[in-house]
């Protein structure tokens, strides 16, 4: 007997281990079935469950218990059932809640993307840009927020903030100091620090590259260019603090920031520690392995690495992450 559980997404099988979450299971297989996820984050223990960006229809509960569960439900909180079949893009349910939490999601979201860092490598974009309506039908006044500095190098714009917690696990389980976290309830609730302490640890830098929009941004780049006009290289050095693996985005020999390395849902591969993204800004300090791999429906594909290469125009433009 197979210790294996088979999986319909899409009309799409694959067998996975028990336990496996319906959106790790999609992650397998791979592609546009894959449901899109603002607060899971697959190396972050307690994540998803929270912006309800992935919910999924499932239209066969298992092969003991056929019937369809009745709601939508998280993809990424739910765990796989033998014989289990669900449908993701092949749903008009599923497509038209998405449209409708991608509306919830923007209500105080400012639209500010052309002066905002995380412009070309937003998951929101992604979402607003695939699922969003054209114009918005909230009326009354969005919630507004002082820009703060929580440390000497990250600022907080909570405007922009959708309260998905990835930085606050980020801080609870990679450090032994965590100084910032979710204050009040409901509408009122924000990240913020307790009586304006900053967050000083040597991997503090890290609630940057989980942040899924440009709430938690990076001082030392902020306004300094865009994403599409520098290119990200795979970089390396010694480290007694973390790996050293990192993807550096240079224009020529400048380095304009150091960020950790992502993987094609745009998490983290390995933490990295603040000298190396901080302090560690110069070409001759790493040693350089070669240009990231870059998703074709990106807005940074545009950035050419070869002086005469022709790339064939991708089917649409969208805002992609690196790979």
């Amino acid at each position: 007997m197979s210790d294996l559980f088979k999986v319909t997404i899409d009309g799409q099988t694959v067998e996975v281990a028990p336990g496996t979450s319906i959106l790790n299971a999609a992650r397998s297989i791979g592609g546009e079935i894959v449901p899109p996820a603002m607060c899971y984050y697959s190396k972050l223990k307690g994540s998803g469950g929270k912006c309800r960006t992935c919910l999924v229809e499932v239209s066969k509960g298992s092969e003991k218990d056929p019937r369809p569960m009745p709601k939508l439900v998280a993809s990424c909180s739910t765990p796989i059932m033998d014989g289990m079949e669900v449908k993701n893009i092949t749903s008009p349910r599923v497509l038209e809640a998405r449209k409708g939490v991608v509306e919830f999601l923007l209500i105080n979201h400012p639209l500010d993307c052309p002066v905002c860092d995380q412009a070309g490598e937003c998951h929101l974009q992604d979402l607003s840009y695939e699922h969003g309506a054209a114009r918005s039908r909230y009326e009354e006044e969005r919630r507004t927020y002082d820009r703060i500095d929580i440390g000497d190098k990250i600022q907080l714009h909570m405007n922009r903030c959708i309260l998905c917690y990835r930085c606050v696990f980020t801080a609870d389980q990679i450090t032994n100091d965590r100084k910032h976290g979710i204050l009040f309830r409901g509408d009122k609730a924000e990240i913020s620090t307790y009586i304006e302490n900053v967050i000083e640890n040597d991997f503090s830098g890290n609630v940057i590259d989980v942040c899924p929009v440009g709430a938690l941004t990076d001082k030392t780049f902020r306004f300094k260019s865009r994403v599409w006009f520098v290119k990200p290289m795979n970089a390396h050095r010694s480290c007694t603090s973390c790996s050293g693996k990192v993807a550096l985005w240079m224009s020529g020999d400048e380095v304009y920031r150091v960020t950790a390395r992502k993987d094609t849902y745009g998490e983290v591969e390995e933490f990295i520690c603040n000298t190396c993204r901080f302090d560690k800004k110069k070409a001759s300090d790493w040693i350089i392995e070669g240009p990231r791999k870059i998703e074709r429906t990106s807005v940074i594909s545009l950035n050419k690495y070869e002086k005469g290469v022709k790339v064939e125009a991708p089917k649409k433009i969208g805002y992609g992450n690196t790979l």
